[in-house]
């Protein structure tokens, strides 16, 4: 007695179709799966039991194998409970093999028979559909995440009785509706909420125009985690394709909880106690870190010199090529990590080198050793170094508010779509994406500007690197402006935002 259904399992970021053979033979009863399952897939052969015999049919008293194809990968998702129980029942004469021909089956078993949502249905369902599979059965809470998408039938079902019958014919199940939200949900936060502030705001503009990087220093309470909570409600609003991707990626990391596509713009502001694994990525089979659940918005980190140095060394490869590589014995992977790096800290272990009301209390070993903890490589990738100061009295009473963050967007939105456009054949979307080709190509400067850039190469020694960036937030800023080409103002302004950590 032989029988064969397809289930899905996420690996990486991604679906694969699995074949879940099932072959019951004459011996003493037992349950064996074959085919590299992880821990969470080998404990399913005694909910699949009690699930089967708790929901009213027989298990077969007999040997029963369980094969899932192919039988190189890993698999690791209890996902694979209700395929491995609808082909048991199948093989066992319980449900007409032809019945279950197009179908893909989704969904962890309770030790009573109850279908559960899992992790990732998004990405298996998007397999499915690219391997010509058109029906799914999962928990009717994940099926609003499989509609997202097109041109599939899914059906919710809540118990494996439910869905037996159905196959069987003794039961109507409708097909799931998907329901969409159209409403875009208005921020509880604004721009316009931070007095002052006006050369930090302004840095803030270009980074979300150009997807430029951003260190904020300055002294405790003078408004650098204020601001950069506030910098994805400038952002331009992400393209469905963008928005999908991101869903898909907190499907696998289990934590889309929503009941429509991501529209918003994500933030993640990880502690300074994140291990390697949580901001990179890990696991025998890596999840989605921290860089690249910020894929498409925003990386924060608050406190920038007490992240571990190894921690932030990490970062420099996917802040340069915008994906993560993570190798395994069995396979390797790479990650998403396109995201605008927003950091903030203080000037010295006390806070106030450099604050004209209070007095600094670190030696300059103190600060030599504070400002060590973060790399020159490090910092040579991020494109913008703001002093934020401490707001002014009269600033904070004034009762006349600044730009609304709408007003922003407007410009930064603007500009986006002048980037778009200008670097459309190279399929990029932003001054941050462009590599020394696409300078050559789009970044001319007028001649006051090539001297003074030349000027100031010279005098400060940089990199190739910084000086490729100098050029990027030079264009992001004539972009702003409307100019086709860079000027020397632009210029001047990029090179005003190089300062870097104080010294005393």
């Amino acid at each position: 007695m032989y029988a064969e259904v397809l289930g899905t399992t996420t690996y990486g970021l991604n679906g694969h179709v699995i074949g879940v053979e099932v072959d019951i033979r004459r011996a003493a009863e037992a349950l064996e799966i074959v085919g590299l399952p992880a821990a969470s897939v080998k404990e399913s052969k005694e909910r699949v039991n009690s699930a089967i015999r708790n929901s009213g049919y027989r298990f077969p008293g007999n040997k029963v194998i369980v094969n899932l194809a192919p039988a190189d990968l890993k698999k690791d998702s209890s996902g694979l409970d209700l395929p491995i129980a609808i082909g048991l029942l199948a093989a066992n004469g319980g449900i007409p093999l032809d019945r279950l021909k197009n179908m893909i089956f989704i969904g962890e078993l309770s030790l009573q028979g109850e279908i559960r949502p899992v992790p990732g249905v998004l990405s298996m369902v998007l397999t499915g559909k690219a391997a010509g599979i058109t029906r799914y059965f999962m928990a009717p809470e994940v099926t609003n995440e499989a509609l997202l998408c097109d041109d599939i039938e899914v059906y919710g079902t809540k118990t494996l009785r439910e869905l037996v019958e159905f196959l069987v014919g003794e039961r109507d199940l409708p097909q799931a509706v998907r329901k969409e939200d159209t409403e875009a949900k208005a921020s509880d936060v604004d721009l316009s909420e931070v007095q002052g502030q006006v050369i930090a705001k302004r840095a803030l503009e270009i980074a979300a125009a150009g997807a430029h990087n951003v260190l904020m220093t300055g002294a405790p309470g003078s408004g650098k985690t204020m601001l950069a909570r506030r910098i994805t409600t400038i952002l331009p609003p992400m393209t469905r394709e963008e928005a999908l991707e991101v869903t898909k990626i907190y499907s696998v990391a289990g934590l889309y909880k929503a009941d429509d596509i991501i529209r918003e713009r994500p933030f993640r502001s990880p502690h300074h106690t994140i291990s390697m694994a949580g901001l990179i990525g890990g696991g025998t089979i890596p999840r989605p870190g921290e860089v690249t659940l910020s894929h498409r918005g925003v990386l924060f980190l608050d406190e920038l010199p007490e992240f571990p140095r190894s921690v932030l060394e990490v970062l420099r490869q996917p802040l340069e090529d915008r994906e993560v590589h993570i190798s395994r014995v069995n396979a390797s992977f790479v990650y998403p990590s396109d995201f605008i790096l927003i950091a903030a800290m203080n000037p010295c272990p006390c806070g106030y080198l450099g604050d004209p009301q209070h007095q600094c209390t670190c030696t300059d070993g103190e600060i030599r050793s504070y400002g060590r903890k973060i790399s020159g490589p490090l910092l040579d990738r991020i494109d913008l170094h703001v002093t934020v100061q401490r707001p002014k009295y009269k600033e904070l009473i004034a009762t006349t508010k600044g730009e609304s963050s709408a007003e922003i967007a407007a410009r930064v939105s603007a500009a986006r779509a002048i980037q778009t456009s200008r670097l459309s054949k190279w399929h990029m979307q932003n001054n941050a994406q462009m590599g020394h080709r696409q300078l050559k190509e789009t970044c001319q400067l007028d001649k006051e500007g090539t001297e003074l850039l030349h000027e100031i190469f010279e005098k400060l020694h940089l990199s190739a690197r910084s000086y490729d960036r100098i050029i990027k937030v030079s264009r992001t800023i004539a972009d702003l402006d409307g100019q086709p080409q860079i000027l020397a103002k632009h210029v001047t302004e990029a090179i005003s935002y190089r300062n870097m950590i104080p010294q005393r």
